[in-house]
C-alpha cells in the first residue's frame, strides 16, 4: 500500500508489460486539458491479480479544490497481430466527489460513529481504477464454433484487427458498480469473490457502451424502474456473495430481500445478464480456483467449504466452469 506519496500525473500509465497502442491519459480526458501541475498526492493503491480473471489497480488521489473533473470511462483494446502476448483488454475509470479519512488505518471517531460530515480529516478525492482482463478470460465468454463475426466477439476473442480506444458514458449501472468497488468491506477472499463479480458488470455494460446496442437506462421489467426493487436485486447478488459456501434457495434469497421470487428471478437476469443459478455457481466456482491455485488448498477442503456433498460432484462442477479438473489446476500452481 502507498501512502501519502506524490505520483507525476503523466506516468501514470499503469504497470503493465508490453504496452504499444498508447491510449489518452484518463485523468486528463477527465480534466479535458492538461494538469497545470505535474504531481497528484496519492492516499491509498491497492493492486491485485485475481488468477485467470483480472488484474487491477485502484489510486487514491487528494482532489485540489481548483479542480473541475468529470466522472470518466474509457475502454483500451490493444492487439499485435505478431505478438499477442501482448494483446490486452482494459477498463479504465475516473471518479471523483468521494471523500478520504487521513485517519484511515485507525479511524476517527467522527468517522466511526457515522458522523463523516464532523470530520476535520476528510478530504475530497479522485479515484482512478483500472482492469485488465485476460485473454483466456475473455474467451470463456465467447464460443468459436458460434462466432458471430460482431464485434463484441471479435474484441473478446482479439480477432479484431486494430487496436482502439473508447471513451465510455457511465450509466447509473455503472456508477452503481464502481461506487461499490469503492466503499465495500470485503477482504481477502471474500474480496477478490467481490470484485470479480463487480468486474463482470463493468465488462457487460462497457461493452453495451461500445455498441450502442440498446439505452441501458431502460428497463423491459417494469418493476425494475423503481429505485427500492433494483437495490433488492442488488442486495440478493451481495447475500449471495456472502453465501458462497451455504447454497440458498431462491425461495430464501427472495425472503431475505423481500421481494415475489418472479421479480427477483426476472430483475436479476436483466440487471445483470444472468441467471441466478449461473452466477452464483460462476463465482463459487471462480472462488474455488481461488483457493486451489492461490491458497493450495486441497480438493477435498475446497469441496467441503463449499459445501458439496461429495468430490465427484465439485470435480465435475469446476471442470464445467473451468474446463479442468481441480487436481489439474493444482499441478499448474
Amino acid at each position: 500500500m502507498a501512502n501519502q506519496q506524490f505520483v507525476n500525473v503523466w506516468n501514470f500509465e499503469p504497470k503493465f508489460a508490453g504496452i504499444m497502442h498508447q491510449p489518452p491519459d484518463i485523468l486528463t480526458l477527465a480534466y479535458k486539458q492538461p494538469f497545470m501541475q505535474d504531481q497528484l498526492l496519492l492516499l491509498d493503491e491497492k493492486e491485485r491479480q485475481i488468477p485467470g480473471s483480472v488484474q487491477y489497480i485502484f489510486r487514491r488521489y487528494e482532489k485540489n479544490p481548483q479542480w473541475s473533473l468529470e466522472d470518466t470511462g474509457m475502454m483500451v483494446y490493444h492487439y499485435q497481430r505478431d505478438k499477442p502476448q501482448e494483446n490486452y483488454f482494459e477498463l479504465r475509470f475516473c471518479i471523483t466527489g468521494n471523500a478520504y479519512c487521513k485517519q484511515k488505518e485507525k479511524e476517527c471517531d467522527s468517522c466511526r460513529l457515522h458522523i463523516s460530515r464532523l470530520c476535520k480529516d476528510r478530504t475530497e478525492t479522485v479515484d482512478v481504477m483500472n482492469f485488465r482482463f485476460s485473454a483466456v478470460h475473455l474467451s470463456q465468454f465467447v464460443r468459436p464454433q458460434h462466432l458471430s463475426g460482431s464485434l463484441s466477439d471479435n474484441v473478446l476473442h482479439f480477432k479484431h484487427p486494430s487496436s482502439f480506444s473508447k471513451i465510455l458514458s457511465l450509466c447509473s449501472r455503472t456508477r452503481m458498480v464502481l461506487d461499490g468497488m469503492l466503499n465495500h468491506n470485503y477482504s481477502d477472499s471474500l474480496e477478490n469473490i467481490f470484485i470479480n463479480a463487480q468486474t463482470q458488470m463493468l465488462l457487460l455494460y462497457s461493452l453495451e457502451c461500445m455498441l450502442g446496442e440498446k439505452d441501458v437506462e431502460e428497463f423491459q421489467c417494469k418493476f425494475l424502474a423503481n429505485g427500492a426493487d433494483r437495490e433488492k436485486i442488488t442486495l440478493a447478488r451481495e447475500i449471495l456473495l456472502e453465501h458462497i459456501g451455504e447454497p440458498l434457495t431462491i425461495r430464501e434469497l427472495s425472503r431475505k430481500v423481500a421481494i415475489n421470487e418472479c421479480y427477483l428471478k426476472k430483475g436479476f437476469k436483466e440487471l445483470f445478464g444472468t441467471t441466478i443459478f449461473d452466477f452464483y455457481q460462476g463465482q463459487r466456482m471462480e472462488h474455488a480456483r481461488y483457493l486451489l491455485y492461490e491458497k493450495g488448498l486441497s480438493v477435498t477442503d475446497v469441496s467441503v467449504m463449499l459445501g458439496y456433498s461429495s468430490i465427484s460432484h465439485f470435480s465435475t462442477a469446476f471442470k464445467k466452469h473451468t474446463g479442468l479438473k481441480p487436481c489439474e489446476l493444482l499441478f499448474k500452481a
